[in-house]
């Protein structure tokens, strides 16, 4: 790509709303899952015997099944970004294909 393209490319309104947008959720996101990851963190630092609760068998306590979820939550997360990027991004970044020509 040119530079000339290039700066075409920067100039289109359509550019501007995809960087925005892209940079805005993936900030929501990441700082949803740093709230989740760091508050399951600051439970066991300062709150380490409701890890002891067990909740199945003799050994398998709460913290297991929380952990699990974190690790969902952060696939569902993604799920999320590529829904997003598949029914918007995608649409933005077609219509600067079409204004740039190429």
């Amino acid at each position: 790509m040119d530079q000339s393209t290039i700066e075409k490319v920067k100039s289109l309104p359509q550019y501007h709303q995809l960087v925005k947008e892209r940079t805005s959720l993936a900030w929501k996101l990441s700082i949803t899952m740093l709230v989740v990851y760091y508050g399951y963190v600051m439970l066991l630092a300062f709150n380490p015997d409701f890890f002891k609760i067990v909740v199945a068998g003799e050994h398998t306590t709460i913290g297991f099944p929380i952990g699990v979820g974190i690790i969902l939550f952060a696939f569902a997360l993604t799920g999320v970004y590529v829904k997003k990027a598949n029914a918007d991004f995608d649409d933005l970044t077609a219509q600067i294909k079409r204004e740039v020509g190429e």
